[in-house]
C-alpha cells in the first residue's frame, strides 16, 4: 500500500477551480443528479488542496477529531474519529493507510480523513501498530475489521448501517480480507492502488516488470517497497541477520546507491535470501529467490494475497482508482481486483497521467498536456468521488 500514502499537488489550485467546474457540469448533462456532482468537484478540489484553503472548506465546518479507544472481543484498539463538526454524518468510512512511518497521523491521512468528514462521513483511521515500523503482516486485517465493526456499530455515525472502507496501497489488501471476516459487512469499498496478486506485487517492486494484456512491461520500481519488504523481513530472521537488513537499509536511505556488499558477506541463508530477492532479482530467476524467503515469511504473504481467497461472498461495492505510472504495484492488479466480481459489482478508474502510486500531479491547467491529457483523468477522478458520495443516500 506500501508507500508514501497520499501526496499531491498543492499549488495553483485557485485556476484550477474553473477547470474542475466543467468537469461536473460534463457529468451534469450524463447523470441525474447535479447537486452531488457539484459537491463531487468541492470534494476534489479540496482533495487536491490538502491542508490549503478550497472553497469546501469555505463552506463547511473544520472537522472534529477524537482520540478513542474501543474493544471488540476482547482485543483493545485504538484510533482518530473523524466527524463533520455539528452536521450529523450520512454514512461512516474506516479509512485504512498505507505503510508509513506516521501511521494514522502522517500528514496528508489526514487532510484526506477531513476531507471526507467535510463531505459528512464519519471517518476512523486505526492505528495499525506494525505500518510505523513499514511492517506488514496478516493480524493488520484483523484490526481493520475490528475498526470496522465499532464503527458500523454506531447508529450515531453510520445512520442505516450505511458503513463502508477507503484504503490506499498495500492497505487495500488488509481492507478486502477485513470485509470477508463475520460480521464485517461494508456496503463500499474504495481501493487506491491496490493488489490483487501480492506476490506479482512483489514481483514488479523488486523488478520492474509486469504482465499487462500478455505482454511484459517495465517501470523503474519506487525502492519504498523494497523498504516495506526489507522491514516486515526483519520478524522471520535471527538477531543478526536482521541487525544487518536494518544496517542496510540505514545505508541506503541516506545513499540510494550506497555498496552493500560488505553486509551482505555476513548474512546468513534466511537474510541472504532476502537480501538477494530484493537486490538481484530478474523476471528470469524471481520465482526461485522468492521460494528461498522464510518459510513462515511466504506463509504470511500468502495469507496477504486476494488472489486465492474465495471472494463471492464480499458483498461489497468497489471503486478502484490506479495510475498507469504506479512504481509500486501495476495497475493490472486492480483490474485484476474487480475481474474476480460481477461487472455490476466493482468500478475501475484508470488513470493515464496525474496518478502515481497514490500522489497526483498536475500540469499548468493552460498547458496542451493538461487539456488533451490530464483533464480526462480528472473527469474519471470526479466519478469516482461521485460513487463514493452516492454511498451516503444507499439504502443497501
Amino acid at each position: 500500500m506500501t508507500t508514501k500514502t497520499h501526496a499531491l499537488t498543492r499549488d495553483g489550485l485557485s485556476a484550477r477551480l474553473p477547470m474542475l467546474a466543467l468537469v461536473l457540469s460534463l457529468l451534469v448533462l450524463s447523470a441525474c443528479s447535479p447537486a452531488r456532482h457539484w459537491e463531487s468537484a468541492r470534494v476534489l478540489a479540496d482533495v487536491a488542496a490538502g491542508p490549503g484553503p478550497s472553497r469546501l472548506k469555505a463552506q463547511t465546518e473544520t472537522p472534529l477529531r477524537s482520540p478513542v479507544r474501543f474493544t471488540v472481543a476482547g482485543r483493545e484498539r485504538s484510533g482518530d474519529l473523524y466527524t463533520p463538526g455539528a452536521a450529523a454524518p450520512l454514512a461512516a468510512i474506516v479509512l485504512v493507510p498505507g505503510a508509513v512511518p506516521q501511521g494514522k497521523d502522517e500528514a496528508r491521512i489526514v487532510a484526506f480523513a477531513q476531507t471526507l468528514a467535510r463531505a459528512r462521513f464519519a471517518v476512523l483511521v486505526p492505528e495499525i501498530p506494525g505500518f510505523r515500523q513499514l511492517r506488514i503482516h496478516p493480524a493488520d486485517a484483523d484490526v481493520v475489521a475490528d475498526a470496522f465493526v465499532w464503527l458500523a456499530g454506531r447508529p450515531d455515525l453510520a445512520p442505516a448501517g450505511r458503513a463502508g472502507m477507503v484504503a490506499f496501497s498495500y492497505g487495500v489488501g488488509p481492507a478486502v480480507l477485513a470485509a470477508l471476516e463475520e460480521g464485517v459487512r461494508p456496503r463500499f469499498i474504495v481501493g487506491v492502488g491496490g493488489y490483487y496478486d501480492l506476490r506479482r506485487a512483489v514481483r514488479y517492486f523488486t523488478t520492474g516488470y509486469f504482465r499487462a494484456a500478455g505482454e511484459w512491461h517495465h517501470l523503474r520500481p519506487d525502492d519504498y517497497g523494497k523498504l516495506v519488504l526489507a522491514s516486515s523481513a526483519l520478524a522471520y530472521l535471527g538477531a543478526g541477520d536482521a541487525a544487518l537488513l536494518s544496517a542496510m537499509a540505514e545505508r541506503r536511505i541516506q545513499d540510494r546507491a550506497a555498496d552493500l556488499a560488505d553486509l551482505a558477506a555476513r548474512l546468513a541463508p534466511p537474510g541472504r535470501a532476502v537480501y538477494d530477492l530484493i537486490e538481484h532479482s530478474t523476471p528470469e530467476n524471481f520465482a526461485e529467490r522468492y521460494a528461498a524467503l522464510p518459510a513462515r515469511m511466504r506463509a504470511d504473504l500468502a495469507a496477504l494475497s486476494l488472489h486465492d481467497k474465495d471472494l463471492g461472498g464480499l458483498e461489497a461495492r468497489l471503486i478502484l482508482v490506479h495510475g498507469r505510472n504506479d512504481t509500486l504495484i501495476p495497475w493490472p492488479e486492480s483490474l485484476a481486483l474487480a475481474a474476480a466480481f460481477p461487472p455490476s459489482q466493482a468500478r475501475v478508474f484508470l488513470l493515464d497521467a496525474v496518478l502515481g502510486h497514490v500522489d497526483i500531479s498536475l500540469s499548468h491547467v493552460l498547458s496542451w498536456r493538461f487539456l488533451t491529457v490530464e483533464l480526462p483523468d480528472i473527469v474519471r477522478m470526479a466519478r469516482a468521488v461521485d460513487a463514493l458520495l452516492a454511498e451516503r443516500e444507499r439504502s443497501g
